[in-house]
């Protein structure tokens, strides 16, 4: 897959043209198909994105924000992402579709969060770690192999279980919004644009990607 890069100074300016982009795009779509369907991961960079979307002309009634990943914790818990979404976009009226990770089944959560997602998304945001990983799709876990599902339950992973979307469901993005900050996502950011299938992220596979990156990350050649 090709990446198209963009370079910002800091990790601050890649918040603010991730929300311009956004926003532009969400308005384009809903005057064209009348709503506008963004999955969103978790991450410092997300929530300062989502901070500045306040400033912009978005179509939050028309928006529909899924989960691309979330840790099992508790409502409310600091580490869910849903906890740092809502904080981030405030009274915005989207329509916010929170995977289940507290159902008592949580295989049977994720078939349900699975039947509930659109069949394509307007735009799917992920992260990168140093590891490589994105979503939840950690290195050496299972659910790097499914292919017959939309969403599935990850082994522990930095202290969680995690419920997240797959590649097939990552597949169905008709565009990809990578936000890649911070020294440490140098070496894997590298690798991601060199299509590395050895990490996670370089096996994702959808329609257009474009990666925002801040100077820190980006590689030498950019």
């Amino acid at each position: 897959m090709q990446h198209e890069l963009e370079v910002s100074p800091d990790a601050a300016a890649v918040a603010a043209k991730a929300a311009d982009y956004v926003a532009a795009l969400a308005r384009k779509t809903v005057a064209e198909r009348g709503r506008f369907t963004f999955a969103v991961s978790g991450g410092h960079t997300p929530w300062a994105m989502f901070r500045e979307l306040a400033r912009e002309v978005m179509p939050w009634a028309d928006t529909d924000l899924y989960q691309v990943d979330e840790r099992v914790a508790p409502p409310g818990d600091p580490d869910r992402n849903l906890t740092n979404l809502k904080a981030s976009i405030g009274d915005a009226p989207a329509r916010v579709h929170p995977m289940p990770v507290n159902d008592a089944d949580l295989t049977a959560a994720a078939a349900a969060y699975a039947t509930a997602l659109p069949q394509r998304f307007d735009l799917v945001h992920l992260g990168l770690g140093p590891d490589g990983h994105t979503a939840s799709l950690v290195p050496g876990d299972p659910v790097l192999d499914v292919t017959d599902t939309l969403v599935a339950i990850t082994q522990p992973y930095q202290g969680h279980q995690r419920m997240t979307l797959t590649y097939p469901a990552l597949s169905r993005a008709d565009q990809l919004m990578w936000l890649i900050t911070g020294a440490d996502k140098r070496e894997p950011l590298a690798r991601l644009l060199a299509g590395d299938e050895s990490i996670p992220a370089g096996r994702v596979q959808a329609a257009r990607s474009l990666v925002l990156a801040d100077a820190a990350a980006a590689p030498a050649q950019a």
